[in-house]
């Protein structure tokens, strides 16, 4: 009887260390996407070096570009996240376009989201932005405005009561509110391809948006005149591919096409979109 339950205690030592060892390994798996961005390949050192200015979208903040920062720097390139007001796009174009007056040089600009119509009227008229990159991201033409542009498949569809808790501002113009996206939008649909738990972390530090920069009509189109890559991720619901796919397209970018992914592609899987902003700036003479 003794050596019998010696050997029921050692094979149930054996399941328990191969139980271990299997949640090690599903946990790694999980993990993978937010390991140290591996480094980017520089270009040629003949190459002209420009700064990388990276702008984010609705409901992120400059956070959300850590991954292709640290890419961009171990590649010794400067890169620079700037925070977007989230306002009224008139407005924070603005603001960005005077950040882009204090760089020297050639500069490759990002955005993602919201960011991306940003960057679509910040770059015109600074002849130092030789390349916009889009990340899962509007581009909108002369009178379009970025609500516009979603997609009519996009999450952002629903009723706006189902969608986001609305709260009014100091100074806000008439009818704009702060708009948070309601845990299970950004969860099931904004950060889908993230892990629940850091997903859920990101919802509860979202940065508001004013209904105003959705609404506000774009008054430049930088992509018709200055080269853009376009990073589209095939699972995004906010922005969704056949409205990315036809911007791009009118935009006569450079395409990549992540399959999966979501409207958070640039935080699970920052060497993906790393690699096209390299792509962008190795174009730069």
């Amino acid at each position: 009887m003794g050596l019998k339950r010696q050997q029921r205690t050692q094979q149930r030592n054996r399941i328990t260390v191969v139980m271990a060892l299997f949640v090690i390994a599903m946990l790694t798996a999980a993990c993978t996407s937010f390991a140290a961005p591996r480094p980017l390949v520089p270009c040629a050192p003949a190459a002209v070096k420009p700064t990388v200015v990276l702008v984010h979208g609705a409901w992120a903040d400059t956070s959300s570009w850590n991954g292709e920062v640290g890419a961009l720097q171990q590649a010794g390139y400067v890169a620079r996240a700037i925070g977007n007001p989230l306002r009224d796009l008139t407005g924070d174009a603005a603001t960005v376009s005077d950040f882009l007056k204090t760089i020297p040089g050639p500069v490759v600009l990002v955005g993602h989201s919201y960011g991306g119509s940003v960057i679509t009227n910040a770059s015109v008229g600074n002849p130092n932005v030789k390349a916009l990159v889009y990340v899962d991201a509007a581009a909108p033409d002369v009178g379009e405005t970025t609500g516009q542009l979603s997609g009519s498949d996009s999450a952002l569809n629903a009723n706006p009561a189902d969608l986001y808790d609305m709260v009014a501002y100091a100074g806000a113009p008439a009818a704009a509110m702060d708009l948070y996206l309601k845990q299970q939008v950004f969860v099931g649909s904004f950060g889908s391809d993230l892990p629940q738990d850091v997903a859920n972390r990101l919802w509860a530090s979202q940065r508001a948006a004013s209904n105003s920069a959705f609404m506000t009509p774009s008054k430049e189109a930088g992509w018709k005149t200055i080269p853009s890559w376009y990073f589209i991720s095939t699972g995004d619901r906010i922005i969704t591919l056949s409205s990315e796919r036809s911007m791009a397209q009118r935009a006569r970018s450079n395409i990549t096409e992540f399959p999966g992914g979501s409207h958070l592609t640039l935080i699970s899987n920052p060497d993906a979109v790393t690699a096209v902003i390299g792509n962008a700036i190795c174009a730069v003479r």
